[in-house]
């Protein structure tokens, strides 16, 4: 870890797994020295990430799980990056970041400058928006429909059929009232109890 040059607050232990805090200029280099240094040999990229905090200045975090087969360890790097920020792509340092750097731009939006393909993986090419980031609708803006009239499938707004509902399990409805008159006892127990009345 020394080779990183990193601070002591930017490096946690937790259960056993170190976790590696660094940023947008040094990711590159940083993944480079635990892939190549002989006392790390961090060979392969098992897992690439985002997570969407939009409460935060930096609003993402794009974290790198990374896998030492040599040593049996493991290490968990993130970065913080703000909304609208590339990213620089990894895939020249492990190849396997390729799927997972489309899914993260198809996902959340988080572009990776210099990737090869970037481009949807999972959503479709007319798609609009990023469905991961917490700001999307769960609705989405659009829907798939199919035209019997024209006999295929096509776009249109989303129109729902019914507002969204708020329950409120406390106030009483029809037939809440044995439910809520004493918790306690059970349906049954009230049921016999109405009866011997």
């Amino acid at each position: 870890m020394k080779a990183l040059n990193l601070s002591q607050e930017a490096i946690v232990t937790k259960e056993n797994e170190l976790c590696v805090a660094t940023d947008v200029v040094n990711l590159r280099r940083h993944l480079t020295i635990l892939r190549d240094d002989r006392h790390c040999q961090f060979k392969q990229l098992t897992d690439l990430f985002a997570i969407d905090y939009p409460e935060r200045k930096y609003r993402f975090e794009v974290v790198y799980q990374i896998l030492s087969l040599t040593f049996n360890k493991r290490i968990r790097l993130k970065i913080a990056v703000e909304d609208n920020e590339d990213v620089p792509s990894v895939v020249n340092i492990f190849s396997a970041a390729n799927w997972y750097e489309r899914e993260i731009w198809d996902m959340y939006g988080i572009s990776f400058h210099d990737h090869p393909d970037l481009r949807r993986l999972l959503t479709d090419y007319g798609f609009y928006g990023h469905p991961l980031r917490k700001d999307f609708p769960l609705t989405g803006f659009v829907e798939l429909r199919y035209d019997s009239e024209r006999q295929r499938v096509g776009y249109e707004a989303v129109n729902l059929i019914q507002e969204y509902r708020s329950f409120d399990f406390t106030s009483p409805w029809e037939g809440a009232s044995q439910i809520l008159y004493d918790s306690n006892s059970t349906f049954s127990e009230k049921k016999l109890d109405d009866e011997e009345q």
